[in-house]
């Protein structure tokens, strides 16, 4: 069973950074790719970004691109969300999950999820 478990997330400025991870364990290899989600009050779960675990290609959502960036360490099999720039309406609980599909941006086709971690940016 894939085991993911996010940190990083916490209270920044808006224009500043902040880097989450995300702890992949129990058969991760096995799926195609792993994405990052973000999920703010009384609004629909948002596809931020997504990361092939073989080639390393990236996808961004975006509201993100070009602020966000996101990466792989396969030996310690761990995802990394680099957010720079970061504005208010950033403000979300984000959330990493895998899929075997290669339909990255939608949510129906992640199969295991993390319990998310909160990102709050001031203005």
């Amino acid at each position: 069973q894939v085991q993911l478990v996010e940190s990083g997330g916490g209270l920044v400025q808006a224009g500043g950074s902040l880097r989450l991870s995300c702890a992949a364990s129990g058969g991760t290899f096995s799926s195609y790719a792993v994405g990052w989600f973000r999920q703010a009050p009384g609004k629909e779960r948002e596809f931020v970004a997504a990361i092939a675990w073989s080639s390393g290609s990236a996808y961004y959502g975006d509201s993100v691109k070009g602020r966000f960036t996101i990466s792989r360490d396969n030996a310690k099999t761990t995802i990394y969300l680099l957010m720079n720039s970061l504005k208010p309406e950033d403000t979300a609980v984000y959330y990493c999950a895998s899929t075997n599909s290669r339909i990255l941006v939608q949510r129906t086709f992640y199969n295991y999820w993390g319990q998310g971690t909160q990102v709050t940016v001031s203005s």
